[in-house]
């Protein structure tokens, strides 16, 4: 057996995260593995029980929430939402499976924050009706945080309390998760992580997104909770339904090829691999589930660098006990470049810009509206460079050459990247 902690440390150094945990458990035995500090400003250290935002894999928790509403007969998943939830300014054909299969074509990202107050929420639902509606229900998929938080006030709705009341009676208490929490001032009890980004290379410790996206991306946990939450969708068939492929991801990036209710459905070396990834500002984390062989591994970490860590790290976890890895990224290759990519693609909260540079194509990207609050960097470009298939359409873009390739398709009506559309305007 590997000595995880030498490795974390080495892998760790060299992707210049500051602190991670790591958790495995596998068959019945739990191994949390720390490393670094949560805080480079006071230096404390990371340790086993340590809490970090999980960001978007709070999403299955929401998604598990609606699961049982609908064991309990309280919803039926096909039900359009306005049925439910007649505040809802939304599209009428948007029923609860498309919020939670992203394929309602509610444009996902706002941020906008509405406030500490328990009508966050309720606020938040709102204001969609100011949002627009990229594509028709069930005809395409594009990551929606929006839906997420509509999910989460359906819950409040329908069990009469905040989504963090339910969320704590309905997941955490009865799997005795004593390091699982919601709110910042829950956090600042137990030994929390801080993101860090950095400014003209200075580090910059931050902290968290607003409460009214508290449904897609809020929830703060130790890696041993979190690997109790995955353990109870590995063991408990209530939740089995949530691992069907639903919709698939023609993206492909990590392996993704398939979604089921909410959970990403992977393909690693021909293994189906169950998992989610979260960011919030400059804390990421990742989540992977491998039913077959009763596997899981969490990787928390309090940097934007931390999928420079875990795509190694997760090779050589999967690689020791299940023979396969983490699928390599996406490579560029050279192929035809021309203007009818050029042009401007917008949606809430980010502007898209493709421009020429000598012979080849940038892409900007700039974040507007209420993202301009937290955005690490409001504003950068991207070298866009072909990929296959070679046909002028596909194409891949990484942050810094010490980053994986992420994929871009362009069409004559929109741009698609980490999963979201992008109409042209």
């Amino acid at each position: 057996m590997p000595d995880w902690s030498a490795r974390l440390n080495e892998l760790a150094t060299a992707a210049e995260v500051p602190g991670a945990v790591l958790g495995i458990w596998h068959d019945g035995a739990t191994t949390i593995t720390p490393y670094g500090v949560l805080n480079t400003a006071t230096g404390v250290e990371t340790t086993a029980d340590s809490l970090f935002q999980i960001g978007s894999i709070s999403k299955p928790w929401t998604a598990t929430m609606i699961v049982q509403l609908a064991a309990e007969d309280r919803l039926r998943l096909d039900d359009p939402v306005v049925k439910l939830l007649p505040e809802a300014p939304i599209d009428p054909r948007i029923t609860v499976r498309h919020l939670l299969n992203h394929t309602s074509g509610i444009d996902g990202d706002v941020f906008t924050d509405t406030g500490r107050g328990d009508d966050c929420l309720q606020r938040y639902v709102a204001l969609l009706a100011d949002v627009d509606q990229l594509f028709d229900p069930g005809t395409a998929y594009s990551y929606c945080n929006a839906g997420f938080v509509v999910l989460g006030r359906l819950i409040e709705v329908l069990d009469g309390r905040t989504w963090d009341e339910s969320l704590r009676a309905r997941l955490v208490g009865p799997l005795g998760l004593a390091h699982t929490v919601t709110l910042p001032e829950e956090a600042i009890l137990y030994r929390a992580a801080r993101g860090h980004t950095s400014e003209d290379g200075t580090p910059v410790v931050t902290w968290q997104l607003p409460r009214s996206l508290g449904p897609a991306g809020l929830v703060t946990a130790s890696a041993g909770d979190l690997l109790e939450f995955a353990r109870m969708h590995l063991i408990d068939d209530a939740y089995a339904a949530m691992q069907e492929p639903q919709v698939p991801f023609a993206g492909g990036i990590g392996g993704f090829v398939d979604l089921g209710l909410t959970w990403r459905i992977y393909d690693w070396g021909g293994r189906r691999i169950l998992g989610h990834d979260g960011s919030t500002i400059s804390q990421t984390a990742f989540l992977r589930i491998d039913p077959e062989a009763r596997l899981i591994m969490c990787l928390l970490t309090n940097s934007g660098n931390g999928t420079r860590l875990f795509e190694p790290l997760a090779t050589e976890v999967f690689t020791e006990f299940v023979g396969v890895g983490h699928p390599d990224s996406p490579q560029p290759a050279e192929g035809p470049v021309d203007d009818r990519q050029v042009g401007r693609y917008e949606r809430a909260s980010v502007r898209l810009d493709v421009v020429r540079r000598d012979e080849g194509l940038a892409l900007i990207m700039q974040a507007t509206g209420d993202r301009l609050a937290f955005a690490e960097e409001p504003v950068h470009e991207y070298e866009m460079v072909p990929t296959e298939p070679l046909d002028g359409d596909h194409f891949v873009i990484r942050y810094s050459p010490d980053h994986p390739w992420v994929p871009v398709t362009v069409t004559p009506t929109h741009l698609f990247t980490s999963g979201r559309v992008t109409p042209r305007v």
